[in-house]
């Protein structure tokens, strides 16, 4: 796989390390066992992969090469890039500005752009509509895409089976980046609509199994669906296709539901599209990563990345289900009274707890991070958490042992 030239901040010796050994013991990926880092009284399990995943470097490369090549041209990002806090910040201290936020308000008026100026599509992507805008104006578009390719591959599927008479179910947050960009892409082939979970699946099965009355399904699904959609004929065949951020176990179960769903009304296999080559290796693995990691007896976990990532809040929901989990942007959230301010999904906004570490005697963290977030993020959590224990071992130590491991493993292959 490709390897990308990002900021050197961005990295961390500590989980370069650790990366590199689990990938030369772990060539084919199958072992999702964590990484277990003994610093003394304290133990950390980190996620078999987590961090940055081939379209976040993508996009990071694409945006800092951007802006060291062209010194005194204005620069503008469509919106965040992606959804890390530092990330973002560190672009517009580089005098990058964004024309909109996440929602679509703009900072930046259309007519204050002119055909001079550069404007990065977010790996996100964006949509057919704005795309043009841009053309327009006399910007392309494509010229500096940092489009996942992977959001990019859903777009090409969903084209594929439009094409050929589908209707494109996405499993998505509706008001979502990514799935507003593939909403439009796939409503430009065939009839879409957007359903963000498994309940909202279940609505949609009544007007595919003809149970209730259609014209229910335009306030139900409003603002959801495709311009002209006919849900009395739209959905006879139908296939799935997901925002790349989303629980891949949470998309199969829809995509088995619609399907079964298709064969009890008499209907043909061939009436569902099978597309479960739209989901995301990174999501996948890092959610599998985190399944893996969740195996292990410990006390609590933290999940670092922005609050407002996606595929970052699947992970805080996978780790809430068996131990105390906390959500965290950065180290800064660790107190030195030790308290900490971590994000609830459910509230939507921070709160704090006080102790939140354990007074027992050996304490056991399981950590992982979003796609979003850079390792050098995850290593500054480390060592806030150490300063809680005085004896403990310093990362410099066990980054030299885990270096000197991998050494003598070379070593001892090559004599």
């Amino acid at each position: 796989m490709k390897s990308f030239e990002i900021p050197g901040f961005y990295k961390s010796p500590l989980i370069a390390a650790i990366k590199q050994q689990r990938k030369a013991d772990d060539k084919m990926k199958k072992d999702f066992s964590p990484t277990n880092l003994q610093f003394g009284t304290m133990e950390f399990f980190l996620a078999r992969h987590f961090g940055f995943c081939y379209g976040v470097e993508n996009a990071i490369e694409i945006a800092f090469k951007t802006v060291s090549e062209n010194p005194g041209r204005r620069i503008f990002l469509l919106s965040e890039m992606i959804h890390n806090p530092q990330v973002n910040n560190d672009l517009l201290k580089s005098g990058v500005r964004f024309i909109m936020d996440t929602s679509g308000n703009h900072y930046v008026p259309w007519e204050d752009l002119s055909s001079n100026d550069i404007v990065i599509i977010p790996a996100f992507g964006t949509t057919l509509e704005t795309e043009q805008q841009l053309k327009d104006l006399g910007i392309d578009p494509l010229r500096y895409n940092t489009t996942c390719p992977f959001v990019e591959k859903v777009w090409n599927r969903s084209e594929q089976i439009g094409k050929k008479g589908y209707t494109i179910i996405i499993h998505g947050k509706p008001a979502h980046e990514e799935t507003r960009a593939t909403f439009s892409h796939s409503s430009y082939n065939a009839p879409s609509i957007v359903v963000k979970d498994l309940r909202e699946a279940q609505k949609l099965q009544k007007y595919l199994l003809k149970q209730t009355d259609p014209s229910g399904f335009y306030d139900e699904f409003k603002g959801q669906y495709s311009a002209h959609f006919k849900v009395e004929t739209d959905l006879e065949q139908i296939g799935v296709v997901n925002q790349t951020t989303m629980l891949a176990s949470e998309t199969q179960e829809i995509a088995d539901f619609l399907k079964e769903a298709i064969t009890q009304q008499g209907k043909f296999p061939e009436r569902f599209a099978d597309t479960r080559d739209t989901l995301c290796y990174a999501t996948n693995d890092n959610q599998s990563a985190v399944l893996g990691m969740l195996q292990t007896k410990a006390d609590l976990a933290i999940v670092v990345g922005g609050y407002n990532s996606s595929n970052t809040s699947h992970l805080v929901e996978l780790c809430e289900e068996k131990l105390p989990t906390y959500y965290i942007e950065n180290d800064s959230k660790i107190q030195d009274d030790g308290s900490i301010r971590h994000y609830r999904v459910d509230l939507h906004s921070e709160i704090e707890t006080k102790h939140f570490l354990p007074s027992t005697e050996n304490v056991k963290i399981l950590l992982t991070s979003g796609a979003s977030c850079p390792d050098a993020v995850v290593e500054n959590v480390i060592r806030k958490l150490l300063v809680f224990f005085p004896g403990a071992r310093s990362i410099q130590e066990v980054t030299e042992e885990i270096m000197n491991d991998q050494a003598l493993t070379r070593s001892n292959a090559h004599s």
